[in-house]
């Protein structure tokens, strides 16, 4: 019987440095940073040095603390907090916690046993759900601190496998780091590790649906992409793929192994394809039934396992056996890798329930693949619902069936941006939703656009002859916009790359909630649909249903202090206030500051796949200084170490109006070796003269003007040159034309042309603004049509 090959390991210090720790007899303190704290308590005196699902880095530096005992309990003091504990079974009255700081007036004190008010974190899963569903704890709040109870999770071993938790041992994290919502996900990850560097083709679009597809219908639907112009770089091909109408002694088909060769003649060949055409390729597999014994991987498991085959006994699916589940990698996955299969989508729906009380199957799946895929130098993916504090180290997460409605569409950004709070940056959800609902052109076209500034965008459908996502099954306006959106994701691959490198080594998630930018703003938190999306932008979707009146659809925003330009519409805005922002369905708000700095792929209608471009677009917003760091890499590994990524430095300096790109450091072998840049200066003062110098020979350089702004295009240069282009002293935005937004908006109204000159009359007058602002708003417009017409007068102060 050949023996089962071991499973991988996981790194961890899960001990904690002797002076971070103070204890009694049946308590332990243990002060991991100056605002995250352990606290153990444990009648036997037993505490748990095992590293669990959420902790897996204990051995941190000290933090500067003062400790003083008091009877038989103690005072723990840091630069954030101040505990009180009476030593005795911690209590709401024996064991409490004070934020130091101005944090609130009276909310910033934890005490044990108390409900904490955090702004909460993410959910196992969205099936389901039609609109808002209750939330996990998160690790920040506005009153200073939040908890994580880790009593019950499951622990790792020595030697990488899993023990149960009953719970009966009280093992709290308590974070205490007042608005410093950063600072607390910073300390999250200390101890929880950093969420790894995703594949590049992971960030492209990916094809899915629940559609018993055969391989030429497979073959006519990339090829169509391919002449539409739709670009993708991952196809999800789901449960069809395997054998599901199968003898009813056996069970159902939902969990399978073995390709339906009737839909699948040469499974090695269609992957082959599959591949020429730049694409990655993932399976749906439901585990949860086990191993049958008409499954072509029953005899090598039955072999592997000791059993008779001959028998037919079925296997049952059991991740608490360390040989079941090596044979589960090494037999029936493992065949399938070889045959082309680049990572596993695991559709676990069968619960948290094993063998052994305390043991998560999900758990177990994502932990123990995620590893496994990383074997002999691969980057790591798995794709699998949210387990729990911790998940963030297995991603891509899929957060599971949602349903057709706008009411779903609703929740989605802020279920995806309050995921950040518990570190979990990485979700895919259904764009467009799953099931049920119904056909809704419009629907469709903001899902869609939510999920081009969404961390994974990945298009899926239910099993429904009628629901499906491609562009082409819509009118032709949602099918415009569609492709064109779909271009522009793959268009942002080079700044998300950047990002996703960003996350990998400083916790910082491509999406976050606006608060963890603005953690002093009142208004960060009044606006849980509108998020950070990496180091440049601001995206506020749209996700109502538009107007009648106006033919836009609108969303409440708040500006932060400064200069807005609205990368995809061209609008220019004064900040910090509030302000209701319409959109036609060609573009949603997508807002850059003064000194954005936007790295794009050139090419307008990018191919398949992701692969570092031969030719970058760059925009750069002039008012103040930007810096960006274009990060790239080959592919291979972590992805981390500085061998094995490029990193070109792009900076904008406004007071000489001086934009300069290089030298790039790391390896140049992982890109071309030449390319071409072109930089657009959005809403650029017209006066502005670029001049531009290349240190290498013979590089042509133009400069082209349009209503968009001003563009310099370089030819090709050599990988490590340096670039600069000059604009003059202090350039300036250029004045945004008013009077040609507003005729446009009254244009497109379906409303009284008397009305339409009454309002253009009113709002173009040679009158004070506030005069204006309040004439029209007496005219009793109608709410959408007044925002609209105000959001035009008062985009910039005069």
């Amino acid at each position: 019987m050949p023996t089962p090959p071991p499973l991988p390991t996981l790194d961890t210090r899960p001990v904690a440095a002797e002076g971070a720790v103070v204890q009694g007899p049946d308590w332990r303190i243990t002060v991991l940073t100056d605002g995250l704290v352990r606290l153990e308590h444990a009648a036997d005196g037993v505490f748990e040095d095992r590293a669990s699902t959420f902790a897996i880095v204990r051995d941190l530096p000290v933090p500067d603390l003062t400790v003083t005992r008091v009877g038989q309990g103690v005072e723990v003091v840091t630069d954030r907090f101040r505990l009180s504990y009476d030593g005795r079974p911690f209590s709401t009255s024996g064991l409490s916690l004070q934020v130091r700081g101005d944090v609130s007036s009276y909310h910033s004190v934890w005490r044990h046993g108390q409900p904490t008010q955090d702004l909460r974190g993410t959910a196992r899963t969205l099936d389901e759900a039609d609109g808002a569903i209750p939330l996990e704890p998160g690790v920040v709040s506005r009153y200073g601190f939040s908890v994580i109870d880790d009593s019950a999770s499951m622990v790792f071993e020595d030697d990488g496998w899993v023990a149960p938790r009953d719970g009966s041992r009280e093992d709290l994290y308590v974070f205490a780091y007042g608005h410093d919502h950063r600072g607390a996900l910073d300390a999250f990850h200390a101890v929880s590790g950093l969420p790894p560097l995703l594949p590049r083709y992971a960030l492209g679009n990916w094809w899915s649906r629940y559609h018993a597809y055969d391989e030429p219908e497979y073959r006519r639907l990339i090829d169509r992409f391919e002449a539409e112009g739709v670009p993708f770089s991952v196809a999800v091909v789901d449960m069809d793929w395997h054998l599901v109408d199968v003898d009813p002694v056996h069970g159902s088909g939902w969990t399978g192994y073995t390709w339906n060769r009737d839909l699948f003649p040469d499974p090695e060949e269609f992957l082959a394809f599959l591949h020429e055409r730049g694409l990655r390729v993932t399976l749906n597999v439901h585990p949860a039934d086990g191993v049958r014994s008409y499954e072509d991987g029953y005899a090598a498991m039955c072999e592997m396992l000791g059993r008779d085959a001959a028998a037919g006994d079925p296997i049952a699916f059991d991740v608490t056996d360390r040989d079941f589940l090596a044979a589960y990698f090494g037999v029936l996955h493992r065949r399938l890798e070889d045959e082309g299969v680049d990572f596993w989508w695991l559709d676990w729906q069968s619960g948290p329930y094993s063998r052994v009380a305390g043991i998560d199957p999900l758990w177990m799946l994502n932990h123990f693949h995620f590893l496994d895929s990383a074997r002999d130098g691969r980057r790591p993916l798995t794709f699998s619902r949210y387990a729990g504090p911790g998940s963030h180290r297995y991603p891509v997460g899929f957060s599971g069936d949602t349903v057709v409605t706008w009411e779903s569409l609703a929740f989605q950004p802020e279920f995806t941006a309050t995921a950040t709070n518990i570190g979990y940056g990485w979700w895919s959800h259904d764009i467009g939703g799953h099931y049920h609902g119904y056909k809704d052109d419009e629907l469709a076209t903001r899902w869609l656009q939510l999920g081009v500034f969404s961390p994974v965008l990945r298009l899926h459908s239910g099993s429904n002859l009628f629901n499906s996502k491609e562009p082409s099954r819509f009118g032709p306006v949602a099918r415009e916009v569609m492709t064109s959106f779909l271009r522009l994701r793959h268009r942002l691959v080079p700044y998300l790359h950047s990002m996703n490198h960003r996350a990998a080594s400083q916790g910082r998630a491509l999406v976050e909630p606006m608060y963890h930018a603005f953690p002093g703003e009142d208004a960060a938190y009044e606006v849980p649909n509108q998020f950070v999306f990496g180091t440049q932008l601001m995206v506020a979707p749209i996700t109502e249903k538009h107007d009648a009146r106006t033919q836009t659809g609108s969303v409440r925003a708040w500006l932060p202090p400064g200069t807005w330009v609205d990368v995809l519409a061209g609008q220019v805005y004064d900040g910090d206030r509030e302000v209701v922002l319409h959109r036609g369905p060609e573009s949603i708000p997508v807002l850059a500051p003064a000194g954005a700095i936007l790295p794009l792929d050139a090419d307008e209608v990018p191919a398949n796949g992701a692969a570092n471009p031969d030719g970058l677009e760059v925009l750069v917003v002039v008012g103040a200084d930007g810096a960006f760091d274009l990060v790239e890499d080959d592919g291979e590994g972590d992805g981390l170490a500085p061998d094995r990524h490029l990193v070109t430095p792009i900076r904008y300096d406004q007071a000489s109006g001086t934009l300069v790109v290089g030298p790039a450091t790391g390896d140049t072998a992982c890109v071309p070796s030449e390319r071409s840049w072109t930089f657009t200066f959005g809403r650029l003062h017209p006066g502005a003269e670029p001049l531009v110098e290349v240190d290498a020979p013979q590089v042509d350089a133009r400069t082209i003007r349009d209503a968009r702004g001003t563009q310099v295009v370089v030819g090709t240069v050599p990988v490590g040159s340096t670039i600069t282009v000059r604009l003059g002293g202090s350039p300036s935005l250029g004045a945004d034309d008013e009077s040609a937004r507003l005729f446009d908006l009254l244009d497109r109204a379906q409303v009284e042309y008397d009305l339409k000159e009454q309002v253009h009359a009113v709002a173009t007058a040679d009158l004070p603004l506030a005069t204006r602002v309040a004439t029209l708003s007496a005219m009793d417009l109608g709410r959408p049509l007044e925002t609209a017409v105000l959001e035009v007068v008062t985009a910039r102060t005069p």
